[in-house]
């Protein structure tokens, strides 16, 4: 099984690629697109010139990989894609041999992480309006992060039950530092999934966010909405 788990950036995304790396049946590949996304875009990230230097840039390259064999032998394929990446006339064909999931988390929230690593963030950087179109393109489960959080055996259960996927308690816990699969940028995004060795417990009330964060949380917000309607409960 090719597992294709769409979301916007700070959404627990690092969190569920461990979990489901942590599963020996699994293959795990971290944000196949980030560098073809850097390099056809022109954005400034953090570290874009070691991601540029070690990651792929062809998204021909990328997309031909992904309809090829799973790695290494397993029997599964997790692979981490944030739905901002897919710029226009990036291959997407792929993910019709994939099982498609879609990752999803307040943007209160999504904003105040994103915004202690990288300032002043767009729509288009959070991705949320991207995910609604996704999610229309390639159907599968809604999976909120917060409900992740608040009961991760339950959720993480129904949702393999979804999807097909024997269930393997292994995804509940982890050793805490880096994993082999973990992109160059790792270094900077990381560093919390890296102290950590499972899932955090359920977050609080959401965060106040002022002037421009808060701005970009209104716009957000619909999008989040339409797709939480469609989240396992």
């Amino acid at each position: 099984m090719k597992i294709a788990m769409w979301s916007g950036p700070r959404n627990l995304s690092t969190a569920m690629m461990y979990a489901f790396g942590n599963r020996p049946d699994v293959a795990a590949w971290d944000e196949p697109f980030y560098g073809a996304y850097l390099d056809r875009s022109g954005i400034d990230h953090p570290m874009r010139a070691e991601v540029l230097a070690r990651h792929e840039t062809d998204p021909d390259v990328i997309a031909r990989r992904i309809a090829g064999p799973v790695p290494d032998g397993k029997a599964h394929w997790y692979m981490k894609h944030m739905t901002f990446h897919m710029l226009p006339g990036f291959p997407l064909d792929w993910a019709e041999g994939c099982v498609n999931i879609h990752l999803i988390r307040h943007p209160a929230r999504v904003i105040a992480s994103y915004v202690a690593k990288r300032e002043n963030p767009t729509l288009d950087d959070i991705g949320f309006r991207q995910q609604v179109e996704f999610l229309d393109r390639f159907p599968g489960p809604v999976i909120d992060s917060a409900a992740i959080r608040a009961d991760p055996q339950a959720m993480l259960q129904r949702l393999c039950a979804e999807i097909g996927l024997d269930w393997d308690p292994a995804v509940l816990s982890w050793q805490a530092g880096p994993r082999g699969f973990d992109g160059v940028w790792a270094a900077h995004w990381y560093g919390a999934v890296h102290r950590s060795t499972g899932f955090a417990e359920a977050e609080g009330s959401l965060p106040q966010l002022t002037g421009t964060a808060a701005d970009l949380a209104r716009q957000a917000l619909p999008y989040y909405e339409e797709l939480s309607a469609s989240a396992l409960r």
